[in-house]
């Protein structure tokens, strides 16, 4: 396959209307996505000065808290409910939480509305998950899972840019009024889908609904689903890896800029969007750097790219931290790209709510894990926080790879 190919092939998949609209609805909300973490860490430096790290960190396991909470019990509803229903609720109530981030005076408050925000993103995003596999189940899985991925890594780019300009142009807060918008024009793309084409699980379109009251039992089964398969269970634990070392970009990112090379928000913008660009040009190219069935040699390679790049970072100047950051992203995109792909692949039609609902709460659950970690090193080790965290990460690559990788014959495939 020739890189040209490489690149555009994940467009096929937009061959699919039904795919094309519900892709270009979460595009927009994406969009606003990256105005809103932007905008919080910045609110979140206002609040903190010289805790940011803390107060960042806060924020974002609040956001994993909603979803460990509730994801589980989200993908369940998505194998037995309307779809689109719970796609364009959930979708609004969001809305409504992000219209309010601008009135935010204290940090409990942004503690409250992003747990909040993230309850409802918990339900969204297991449902529109299960809905790709669903309509794209005839053809252009992993290529519509490729180009979702990568569309969410460009955007990652050009939002922290956009924001930046928006917050000298309109203030930090008004980007807020802006995130709504996008929810608006996304909402409307949702509602305008065809009923017929996601409005329910292909087990009830079989007759086979589903019992709420074995729910307890299907958020169970969702996690025994995820975890029986040998390479699954394996790309899960090298998310846990990428959590350790992924959120020592997101939560230290901005204290270092700011405090330890002195420079101004502008900058912030520009190393994240590096980070972005690295996780885009991976999403792109994930198909032919890996073209094995358990995806082993892209989990591995990424890693620890990913792991190196974040330890280097403390002992970096600006423009090679930019470099940097450019490879975490792209270790990091081909560390956490391939368990989507393998439960497409993998787990039954029928059953891919619940699991994909169960993935969700558990790759967020390392998360949890991460933010803490991260903010207790870049308050009490401001100097030396990513080079911890880096070989924290790398001890851990050795480990699972040593260890938990399924079959070494498969990597040479």
């Amino acid at each position: 396959m020739s890189l040209l190919s490489s690149v555009t092939a994940p467009f096929g998949s937009l061959k699919n209307q039904v795919f094309a609209k519900i892709y270009f609805a979460q595009t927009i909300s994406l969009l606003g996505d990256a105005f809103t973490w932007v905008g919080i860490a910045l609110i979140s430096y206002q609040f903190g000065q010289g805790h940011s790290a803390k107060v960042l960190s806060l924020a974002l396991t609040m956001r994993v808290t909603a979803f460990i909470l509730f994801s589980p019990f989200a993908g369940v509803l998505a194998d037995f409910v309307d779809r689109k229903k719970v796609l364009y609720l959930t979708h609004f109530a969001r809305m409504c939480i992000v219209g309010c981030m601008p009135f935010m005076q204290t940090e409990w408050q942004i503690y409250l509305l992003v747990f909040l925000l993230n309850v409802f993103n918990a339900f969204f995003t297991p449902t529109y998950r299960s809905v790709i596999a669903q309509v794209l189940k005839a053809g252009y899985y992993r290529e519509g899972i490729a180009l979702s991925n990568a569309t969410d890594q460009l955007l990652s780019v050009l939002g922290p840019g956009m924001a930046g300009i928006l917050a000298v142009w309109l203030g930090a807060r008004e980007i807020f009024f802006v995130d709504a918008a996008t929810f608006i024009v996304a909402g409307i793309l949702i509602i305008l889908l065809p009923a017929t084409a996601i409005a329910h699980a292909p087990s009830e379109a079989n007759g086979q609904k589903t019992n709420p009251g074995q729910i307890w039992k299907d958020v169970i089964k969702g996690t025994t689903l995820l975890f029986k398969p040998v390479t699954i269970r394996f790309s899960l634990l090298i998310e846990f890896v990428s959590a350790i070392a992924g959120a020592m970009v997101l939560v230290n990112t901005v204290g270092h800029i700011k405090d330890g090379l002195g420079l101004a928000d502008s900058y912030y913008g520009w190393v994240m969007s590096a980070f972005g660009i690295g996780a885009t040009i991976a999403a792109f190219l994930s198909a032919s750097i890996d073209k094995t069935s358990s995806k082993q040699k892209s989990l591995t390679i990424g890693i620890f790219i990913l792991a190196v790049a974040v330890s280097c970072a403390n002992l970096a100047p600006f423009p090679v931290l930019l470099l940097l950051w450019l490879l975490a992203g792209l270790g990091q995109s081909l560390a956490e790209m391939p368990s989507e792909i393998l439960i497409g692949e993998q787990i039954p039609s029928e059953q891919q709510g619940k699991v994909y609902g169960a993935h969700f709460a558990w790759s967020h659950l390392w998360w949890a894990i991460a933010y803490p970690v991260a903010g207790f090193l870049g308050t009490k080790f401001p100097d030396h926080d990513f080079m911890i965290g880096g070989l924290i990460a790398l001890l851990l690559a050795a480990i699972v790879t040593m260890f938990f990788r399924p079959n070494k014959r498969v990597f040479y495939k």
